[in-house]
């Protein structure tokens, strides 16, 4: 339907949540411009955020995405995310997440790619690879896509300059633990559809060490864990890990019929794959002791 209050608007509504990935998919095939820009409703764009990435894929035929520069709404002086890197086990998170901003991410450069509350990406690009993988529902979402559009030749530019503010882990609340089986059940779904085999095995063994990693920082009152205390707390966090296995389990061999897929696609080989991701690889140190709701920076 055509808003009245926005003309020119195109407006489609649900009858339900569809969820993150199938709401934008259908964004993205109604859309006839040169590019998709994505903005949360959680999100608040400072004026020429958009102005700022069109002009940087402008310039960038080779760059499908462009990642801006993501400010925590609570304080504004604290960086949530400039673009993205990734732990070998799935697992990612926003670059310099709780660094207070001194202009450290204030330079134009490629990032593994945006994150998807506030992204600019090539029509074309999606029209080669695909949008939203839909089984992801939410969370990681961006990385999926971002990763598959990285291995089919797709670069990634950040612009400082297009700037937005944040509301961190609104989608579900901090303590939700349908939001662990999610972040879980999705770090498993894209190592098994995008990693390759040499990191695919040792995914068992990254995992146990961000683990033991993360325990560690919850002690010592860092990190994720901290946000569920006590041992009722510790017990949430193991069940929704477990669940959101299971779930991961339950989706593999369709998730295995699309990494058959990818090949169509691929022009990275598997071993610049692997170089891709250890080569915008989070610190487990990092890792373990950043939170949504972080206030400093491990």
């Amino acid at each position: 339907m055509v808003s009245c209050e926005f003309p020119g608007v195109h407006l489609i509504r649900n009858q339900g949540n569809r969820g993150f990935c199938a709401a934008n998919n259908q964004g993205i095939r109604a859309s006839k411009g040169e590019f998709i820009a994505l903005l949360n409703n959680d999100a608040e764009a400072a004026p020429g955020w958009l102005a700022a990435l069109v002009h940087a894929l402008e310039s960038r035929p080779d760059c499908g995405m462009a990642a801006s520069k993501i400010l925590v709404w609570e304080d504004s002086a604290r960086i949530d995310k400039a673009g993205h890197l990734i732990y070998p086990d799935g697992q990612n998170r926003g670059r310099g997440s709780g660094e207070i901003d001194r202009g450290q991410y204030d330079r134009i450069e490629e990032t593994l790619w945006p994150d998807g509350c506030a992204a600019l990406y090539r029509k074309e690009m999606l029209d080669k690879i695909g949008g939203f993988d839909e089984d992801f529902f939410a969370y990681a979402d961006d990385a999926e896509l971002g990763l598959r559009a990285r291995i089919a030749g797709w670069r990634c530019v950040y612009v400082p300059s297009a700037v937005v503010r944040h509301h961190r882990g609104a989608t579900l609340g901090l303590q939700s633990t349908r939001r662990l089986a999610l972040i879980e059940r999705n770090r498993v779904l894209l190592a098994l559809k995008l990693f390759p085999a040499s990191l695919l095995w040792r995914n068992p063994l990254y995992y146990l060490a961000r683990i033991v990693s993360g325990a560690w920082a919850a002690a010592h009152g860092r990190g994720e864990a901290a946000l569920y205390p006590g041992s009722s707390g510790k017990l949430a966090i193991a069940l929704s890990l477990l669940r959101g296995d299971l779930e991961a389990l339950a989706l593999a061999p369709r998730i295995w019929r699309k990494r058959r897929e990818v090949d169509r696609i691929r022009k990275l080989s598997p071993a610049e794959v692997r170089e891709l991701i250890l080569g915008n690889r989070i610190s487990l140190r990092e890792l373990s002791g950043q939170s949504t709701a972080n206030k400093s920076h491990a």
